[in-house]
């Protein structure tokens, strides 16, 4: 794992101040469930102060700032858009962005207000970020963990984590799935991806889809790696929804599922022991995946 820094509110105000003193008196704060690749802040109550927290997130920042403008004005739903990028200094060694702030709480099974309904939306926001031109996009790379290439990237994390939950999973099933996400075959075409369809970059605001953040692992590619949200968190009419309005053939659909797969068996391996709702979602997660 990426060894991550540590930035406090006092550090983000002496660079804010120090390279934006048109809002050097806002007061900062820290984001309650900030996330794991940046440390967030907010600025005043309309912006947010975004630090990656290791060299490898910090690969991101140039990539945001000439895309995420561009793949805005193309999409259904509000995605960040940098208002100002801010460089190294008061201690804190990379490029860092200013956003404004895009409301709302994280989605879950329980908060969303109509599971198909959902679907439907994230669909239609999926389809229209595959549609973007992809023309001169960025490919998979470190930058983004791979996210595009082929599943098999993280091939080892899946054996050592099968190894985990031995005894706790059908493993010949799971190795069902994997191979046949292995072999399904990408027909080639570049199209854009976010990366990271995840609860905690997907908003809701009064149970519906209402923004999505954090594309620090966009690029363009293969987009199955998207899909994976139809069984980590859409319900089973949901995901049926989601895959009849998606441009997906039987390929893609597979190899999501192989996405799915390798990162809910990961996050189950690690919190095997653990009984939070995040160690909960990812077990309801994973018999979704193992059911089909």
């Amino acid at each position: 794992m990426p060894e991550r820094l540590t930035v406090d509110a006092a550090q983000v105000r002496r660079l804010v101040a120090g390279q934006f003193p048109q809002w050097a008196d806002l007061p900062v704060e820290p984001v309650a469930n900030g996330g794991w690749d940046n440390r967030t802040f907010h600025l005043g109550g309309e912006m947010l102060v975004r630090l990656p927290s290791a060299s490898e997130y910090a690969l991101a920042v140039e990539k945001e700032h000439r895309w995420l403008p561009r793949l805005a004005a193309r999409l259904p739903l509000p995605i960040p858009v940098p208002l100002a990028k801010g460089e190294p200094g008061a201690g804190y060694p990379f490029s860092w962005s200013i956003y404004r702030w895009l409301a709302g709480e994280p989605a879950s099974v329980g908060r969303i207000a109509d599971p198909v309904g959902f679907a439907v939306d994230l669909a239609g926001f999926v389809t229209a970020l595959q549609g973007v031109d992809p023309a001169g996009g960025p490919r998979p790379g470190k930058h983004n963990w791979f996210r595009g290439g082929t599943v098999r990237t993280y091939e080892g994390q899946f054996e050592d984590a099968l190894e985990a939950l031995d005894g706790h999973i059908d493993a010949g099933l799971a190795r069902e799935i994997w191979k046949t996400a292995l072999d399904a075959r990408w027909d080639g075409v570049d199209r854009w991806f976010h990366g990271d369809l995840a609860q905690g970059n997907l908003l809701l605001q009064d149970g519906r889809l209402a923004a999505v953040i954090d594309f620090g692992t966009c690029g363009v590619g293969d987009p199955a790696c998207d899909l994976a949200v139809a069984w980590t968190l859409l319900t089973g009419d949901g995901r049926r929804v989601f895959r009849e309005l998606l441009p997906v053939d039987d390929a893609m659909w597979a190899r999501g599922r192989g996405w799915a797969l390798w990162k809910t068996m990961a996050t189950c391996a690690f919190s095997l022991d653990e009984t939070d709702e995040p160690a909960l979602d990812a077990r309801r997660a994973l018999s979704e995946i193992l059911a089909g």
